[in-house]
């Protein structure tokens, strides 16, 4: 068994800026669509709550950019818990170029996320769903990141936002 949830992704043009290397904003999305996916198809039912009155509030994110990604590169988004609270979760993710059989680690972030219940005027804190809970107890232990490339990698940079 893995140690950590994957999504695969290939880098379309639309993701990348007038210089040919992906826009950081993309990381973020990545997040999120991985994030989603996870929730498809490993917690369905919070999917069903989320219609209802479950809310995953974003309270932070964070991307440390390691080395540039272009159009139709390979990626996997590795997700893997970090904390569990009552009613917070923290993802770690690790971004990682797949080519010719070789990993290569471009970019990790970081998540931190608030279950809420309730109406938009009146949202509290609720308890993570059970369900939730026990599809991120299979993705606990770290796996460690994969060594970098031979080439050396572009100094980090950290972007945060909140939505």
């Amino acid at each position: 068994m893995k140690e950590f949830y994957e999504y695969r992704h290939v880098v379309g043009f639309e993701e990348t800026n007038l210089v040919g290397n992906v826009y950081y904003v993309n990381y973020l999305r990545w997040q999120g669509r991985c994030r989603e996916m996870f929730l498809r198809e490993q917690a369905p039912d919070v999917i069903t709550d989320l219609q209802r009155d479950l809310k995953l509030f974003t309270l932070t994110v964070d991307c440390e950019f390691l080395a540039e990604i272009t159009a139709f590169d390979e990626l996997s988004i590795r997700m893997r818990l970090v904390d569990l609270t009552q009613t917070q979760i923290e993802f770690a993710f690790d971004y990682v170029r797949l080519r010719d059989g070789l990993e290569e680690l471009v970019a990790r972030g970081r998540q931190r996320v608030a279950c809420m219940r309730g109406p938009n005027a009146a949202t509290r804190p609720a308890p993570v769903p059970v369900s939730l809970r026990a599809a991120l107890g299979r993705y606990t232990k770290s796996a460690g990141p994969p060594t970098h490339g031979a080439g050396s990698p572009v100094p980090a940079a950290t972007t945060r936002a909140a939505g």
